[in-house]
C-alpha cells in the first residue's frame, strides 16, 4: 500500500533557517517588519519644533500670520506692535522683535523660496528703521 501522506511539512527559508510552515506566522512577521519599519521614521511632531517655539516662545506675542504678509514694511510692523504690547518679552522690544524674524529666516523658513527670504531680510532692515537703529545694505 502507498501512503499519500507526506512526512516532511511544507518548509520555507527564513533568516532563523528552515522553519515548518504554520498558519498565522506570516501574517505575525509582516506586522513585527511593519513595527521595525516605522520605528525609523521620525514623528511628525519632531520634525515641527520650530513651529512650536514660534506659537510658545517668550520672546514676544506674535500677532497671527506675521510672516506671511508680502510687504516688509508690514512684517516689520506688526514685529513692532507685537514687540511693544507683549508681556511675554524677556529682553527690550527691538532685541524681540529682531529675534523673532531671525529665527523664523534661519529655521522656520529654510525651505522659503529666494524671493520670500529676502524679502524677510528687508524686513530687518524696516525694523531697524522703525527703531532708529543702523541700516545694512
Amino acid at each position: 500500500m502507498v501512503s499519500n501522506h507526506n512526512p516532511v511539512p511544507d518548509v520555507r527559508k527564513t533568516r532563523a533557517g528552515n522553519v515548518p510552515e504554520r498558519p498565522g506566522v506570516r501574517r505575525v512577521q509582516e506586522i513585527i517588519m511593519a513595527k521595525r519599519r516605522r520605528k525609523k521614521t521620525p514623528a511628525r511632531r519632531t520634525r515641527r519644533w520650530s513651529h512650536r517655539v514660534t506659537e510658545t516662545s517668550d520672546a514676544l506675542t506674535l500677532e497671527e500670520g506675521v510672516f506671511k504678509k508680502t510687504s516688509p514694511k508690514a512684517i516689520a510692523a506688526s514685529l513692532k506692535r507685537s514687540a511693544e504690547h507683549s508681556h511675554r518679552r524677556k529682553a527690550d522690544p527691538y532685541r524681540s522683535a529682531m529675534s523673532m524674524l531671525t529665527f523664523f529666516i534661519n529655521r522656520a523658513g529654510r525651505g522659503l523660496p529666494k524671493s520670500r527670504k529676502q524679502k524677510l531680510e528687508k524686513a530687518k532692515n524696516e525694523l531697524r528703521a522703525l527703531y532708529g537703529r543702523d541700516r545694512r545694505s
